[in-house]
């Protein structure tokens, strides 16, 4: 039977467009849960020291704060493979559940938690047990609300529903940023210590729960629903096939993720730091700074994701990458200027490009693998490749410029690792932008476009090329005893 006889009328799914637009809505409220919990822990690091290491030397008190900040990323890999897994056995929606309701108990548990000078080491010991409780539930999270959102969107418009996922991770990241701000000029640093850190933990929780009941309501992607209703999809893909199979798009994932999460984190988690540290500037001036430019970015973002599904997304990529490489010095000079507007145009140069990347790598990432191992994947080597490169950029580029005593050291770092990503996406990243999803059929958003992909099967089923390849090189592997 040939190709165009087993696609059929049926096998395209129509969308509707305000459906899709709750999903989007009701993920992207979720990943802002997460990512609210994320900047009020960042921005309370000192803080937190005081509470939960009060009894060690002040000058590394902060260290052992943020220590315990990384160690969720130790957790990050292990929620990945087993929420990924489980993604793709038992349905996206079910799992997003599960991830968010760990993220809003763990966050309103760190609040709850006795200080140092009430119960001791217990103090420290319960707060490290629910940072890995987050980072558990965080390795799930991202990836699997990628999966949903490019799963349950129109393949046209994948571009711009997806970087609704990125605005929310700013909304909330900026929303807990925001929150520490006012509630530390309100009460002033002494109260903050006594009591005033643990109302952002407090608010996180309910508001957890307020995102749950949202996702709670969506339903299944119909990419997946698709998927298990085919016999031959009920055969579990178990990690060693997926390495076996699908090694190349997860070494490409791995290789974006390096670079999109080296640029988000030297952006808006390091920068704040570096204004203060290498610039003299007071914490409170440089925080306000990157809220505003927060804020900005997620019109830019819209704009981005819209764009890529017009001119292709790696156009966007690309372009975004190679500004890095080119603009990374001036910006960084231009934030070194010590001008408060030559600063702020430094820091929203940088930030732009950023938002290039988080307005098409969102439906970019997704569709680098197939259906039955996407959200697995995904959450696998996402979490592996942010836990290694990602969330270590801002440890590693303080390290950095304190022993070259060189500030512009982060600028010939991005630029580094930008170069390194315009040849991945260069040679191995093929453009989807208005295609079908790897391993799925078309999902449209008008009963009209379909006669169009029925006239053209091979361009509507593009991945069954690579397909095939993989049946050739498993039928070959197993000839030679090698699977």
């Amino acid at each position: 039977m040939d190709r165009e006889q087993k696609f059929k009328k049926e096998d395209v799914t129509v969308v509707d467009t305000n459906i899709a637009k709750k999903t989007v809505f009701a993920t992207s409220l979720g990943n802002a849960m997460e990512w609210f919990d994320f900047g009020i822990y960042a921005y309370l690091a000192v803080t937190i020291g005081k509470v939960f290491f009060s009894e060690i030397d002040p000058s590394h008190q902060l260290i052992y704060s943020l220590a315990t900040f990384a160690i969720a990323f130790i957790a990050r890999p292990i929620g990945g493979l087993v929420f990924g897994m489980m993604g793709d056995r038992i349905g996206r929606k079910k799992i997003l559940s599960i991830t968010l309701i760990m993220m809003a108990i763990a966050t309103l548990s760190i609040g709850l938690i006795p200080s140092y000078s009430s119960i001791g080491i217990y103090a420290p010991i319960l707060l490290i047990i629910a940072r890995l409780i987050q980072g558990f539930s965080t390795g799930g999270e991202y990836a699997g609300a990628m999966t949903f959102i490019a799963e349950s969107t129109p393949d046209k418009k994948r571009g711009f529903m997806a970087s609704g996922l990125e605005v929310g991770t700013l909304a909330g990241f900026s929303a807990g940023a925001g929150l520490v701000t006012f509630i530390t000029f309100l009460l002033g640093p002494e109260k903050m210590v006594e009591w005033g850190w643990r109302i952002p933990f407090l608010i996180a929780g309910p508001l957890g729960f307020i995102g749950l009941y949202f996702r709670t309501r969506l339903e299944e992607t119909p990419a997946f629903e698709a998927m298990i209703k085919e016999e031959e999809k009920k055969h579990h893909t178990s990690l060693k096939e997926i390495v076996i199979n699908h090694w190349k798009p997860l070494l490409i994932c791995i290789g974006i993720v390096l670079f999109y999460n080296t640029m988000s984190y030297m952006v808006l988690t390091y920068m704040p730091a570096y204004l203060t540290q290498e610039l003299g500037y007071g914490e409170t001036k440089g925080l306000v700074l990157m809220i505003i430019v927060m804020i900005i970015m997620m019109p830019i973002i819209l704009t981005m994701g819209h764009l890529s599904d017009r001119i292709g997304r790696n156009r966007i990529i690309k372009g975004a990458l190679i500004g890095v490489i080119l603009l990374s010095v001036p910006a960084f000079m231009m934030i070194g200027n010590g001008n408060n507007y030559i600063v702020f145009c430094g820091l929203l140069l940088l930030s732009s490009l950023l938002a290039a990347f988080q307005g098409a790598l969102p439906a970019t990432l997704p569709s680098l693998f197939f259906t039955k191992v996407r959200y697995g994947s995904l959450a696998i080597t996402y979490n592996i490749s942010t836990s290694l490169f990602g969330g270590t950029t801002p440890l590693v580029i303080a390290w950095l410029v304190g022993i070259t005593k060189n500030s512009m050291f982060p600028a010939y770092y991005l630029m580094t690792v930008c170069l390194f990503g315009l040849i991945i996406v260069s040679l191995f990243v093929k453009e989807t932008a208005g295609k079908s999803l790897r391993g799925s059929p078309p999902v449209v958003k008008e009963q009209s476009e379909i006669q169009e992909l029925l006239k053209n099967p091979d361009e509507a089923l593009w991945w069954k090329e690579e397909v095939q390849e993989m049946k050739e090189k498993n039928i070959k592997g197993n000839k030679q005893g090698i699977i």
